[in-house]
């Protein structure tokens, strides 16, 4: 439900009630990831979705029941060959939805609320719900803060309120009178924090604490991933837009200032001034940034890259011809670049579409970025046999405290 947050947050701030669907689990062609939703308040207004039109007015249904019953409810939609009229995916998906009613005084709204208040302003969090398991306990929701910030303090069920950092930092709300299950969620929901994932997280009968096993749905909040663009020519511009439009915050960074304006770059986050390989030594990256470097030239290549290519981000490319590619490749290895580093850089940047103008090639590559992000393999859905969605990380994080 966080994608949908700055909306939902205004709902609660005007006093709202609310059922909102989560996609909880997907299989085959499904067409949104766990964590889309749809809302619908009291008034039967609808926001979001969950399947891109296919399911949309059976959940909208479902929603206002729950409003009405205050029920949490887990509904399977799939595919129907027996009945094509009837309510299913005909994309030949399957999709699990959490329906969870937040109304005034419902035990959820002041967890759930903090959450989209914190995903709204764009801090980093993580909400846990139980999706299956005891049916006191499903619908319950824990959030977790960025450990970095906030305090100590006991776990305890009911109202909001403070847990124990070492057990997966502070947190809010959880399972009533099971503390031990509210600290290892926390720290289960921490890991999918740290990569900035949603899933669902498996909880055996021994690991829960409760006497029974558990699935827990993790919505990760955390900010925009981060695209630094080095060089600031005229296809950095381009990229700058299509970095923009995929949901980055982007950064480009160049040693001459005559070029690093704010009028030659109006949609960039930031403009920095700097040599490339000194700002990448201070600035803070991590596992989803994306390097990409426009300037194609070894004085600001080599030293930016012999950096980059030791760095745990998700993508480094860099332009140039193929014969530019060699070189830069040699004067790498000169300076003590491994192969098995060089083998990190996506050079020439970008997939085959034949680009040729600055937005051609911007639009190759973002599609570099995406198919490296998800899995894909780049070539056409157009006879090829493999899956229309991609996605490197499980679905799942596995099961904790499983009993054979």
């Amino acid at each position: 439900m966080l994608d949908i947050a700055e909306e939902l947050d205004r709902w609660v701030e005007q006093g709202r009630d609310f059922a909102v669907a989560t996609v909880v689990a997907t299989g085959g062609s499904a067409p949104r990831r766990p964590g889309a939703a749809l809302a619908v308040d009291a008034e039967g207004t609808a926001i979001g979705s969950v399947s891109g039109g296919c399911v949309e007015g059976a959940v909208y249904e479902l929603c206002r029941q729950a409003l009405q019953d205050g029920e949490c409810v887990l509904e399977r939609f799939g595919y129907s060959d027996d009945d094509a009229f009837a309510v299913g995916l005909t994309c030949g998906g399957i999709i699990d939805i959490l329906i969870t009613p937040v109304r005034a005084g419902d035990r959820v709204r002041p967890v759930v609320a903090a959450g989209l208040r914190a995903a709204a302003a764009g801090r980093t969090a993580a909400l846990a719900r139980i999706v299956t398991g005891p049916a006191d306990l499903v619908g319950r929701a824990l959030l977790i803060h960025d450990g970095d910030h906030g305090h100590h303090g006991d776990p305890h069920g009911g109202e909001p309120h403070a847990g124990d950092r070492h057990a997966g930092g502070r947190y809010e709300g959880g399972f009533g009178s099971h503390p031990e299950l509210d600290r290892t969620v926390a720290a289960e929901a921490r890991a999918f924090l740290d990569a900035g994932r949603t899933g669902t997280l498996e909880i055996g009968e021994q690991g829960s604490r409760c006497g029974a096993p558990l699935t827990v749905l993790v919505e990760s909040s955390v900010p925009p991933p981060r695209m630094i663009v080095f060089g600031a020519i005229d296809f950095a511009a381009a990229l700058v837009r299509v970095g923009k439009f995929l949901g980055h915050h982007v950064t480009v960074c160049d040693a001459r200032p005559v070029f690093a304006t704010r009028a030659r770059f109006p949609e960039a986050d930031e403009i920095v001034v700097a040599w490339p390989h000194e700002y990448l030594e201070r600035t803070r990256v991590d596992a989803r940034t994306v390097l990409c470097v426009l300037t194609h030239d070894a004085k600001f290549d080599v030293p930016l890259l012999q950096r980059a290519l030791r760095l745990p981000v998700a993508y480094v490319g860099a332009m140039g011809s193929r014969r530019t590619h060699l070189e830069r490749n040699a004067r790498l290895r000169e300076v003590g670049v491994s192969e098995l580093e060089l083998a990190r850089l996506r050079s020439p940047i970008g997939l085959d579409l034949g680009a040729r103008t600055p937005e051609e090639t911007a639009l190759s590559i973002a599609a570099e970025i995406v198919a490296d992000r998800r899995g894909g393999s780049g070539v056409p859905l157009t006879g090829a046999h493999t899956p229309i969605h991609h996605d490197t990380a499980p679905a799942r994080a596995g099961r904790i405290g499983s009993v054979a």
